[in-house]
């Protein structure tokens, strides 16, 4: 029997191929490092509590992300209304609302409950109108005022034509609000203005849900989140 022969060098003509296949297999692997390093981005998309919510506070509820990065999140629930009306809102901060057709304020319309934090202090979602003091654009359709010239303008009948006014506001911790929804806490998809500002308020969840393409009642709360 002839001995084995003793592995050389590989030929020199397939050894260039050995580095070039090394290094696409080390590109793709940082590509695909990076691809799930990227933040999870949520500003102007809608958080829908998902059947696992329990908690009192944000249970069937609907939030609107104004605000999301590495430090955390700042958003209002839209489908939460309080006992406060408009009118009864503007009586207290001595303001007195005129109507004017143009313009989305009606004295009837309820306030806003938009979450936990904050509750005493005004946040006013509405469409891009005149600067005001302290304001966050959040796109190109919705911005977010929390002083109190944004009102004063609505009472003159100078506002914004599309508004919603909520007390409080929801907020997370860094990485707080990414842990919620990798435990079926929340759904989550883009963000309609027409939905946050003309849709009734009983009727916002399920038409977020559609949004998804969803049947509320067809969801359990083991499902996963999108």
């Amino acid at each position: 029997m002839r001995p084995m022969a003793k592995q050389g060098k590989t030929p020199t003509n397939r050894s260039s191929s050995a580095p070039v296949q090394a290094a696409e297999n080390k590109n793709s692997s940082r590509i695909f490092a990076e691809s799930f390093a990227s933040p999870l981005q949520l500003t102007d998309h809608f958080l829908i509590a998902m059947p696992s919510m329990q908690d009192p506070v944000f249970g069937g509820t609907v939030i609107y992300v104004c605000e999301h990065h590495v430090g955390g999140a700042l958003g209002v629930i839209i489908n939460k209304p309080t006992d406060m009306t408009m009118d009864v809102l503007f009586e207290r901060l001595d303001l007195q609302l005129e109507i004017h057709p143009h313009v989305g304020a009606m004295p009837d319309a309820p306030v806003m409950f938009g979450g936990p934090v904050q509750v005493e202090r005004g946040f006013v979602l509405h469409a891009p109108a005149a600067s005001y003091t302290s304001s966050l654009t959040v796109s190109d359709e919705v911005v977010l005022t929390t002083s109190r010239d944004v009102l004063e303008a609505v009472a003159d009948g100078q506002g914004p034509g599309r508004l919603l006014i909520t007390l409080g506001c929801a907020g997370w911790g860094a990485g707080q609000l990414e842990e919620e929804i990798l435990r079926n806490g929340w759904l989550t998809v883009r963000a309609s203005p027409d939905l946050l500002f003309d849709t009734p308020v009983a009727a916002r969840f399920n038409a977020a849900m559609a949004l998804l393409g969803i049947d509320p009642a067809m969801l359990s709360g083991e499902a996963g989140h999108a």
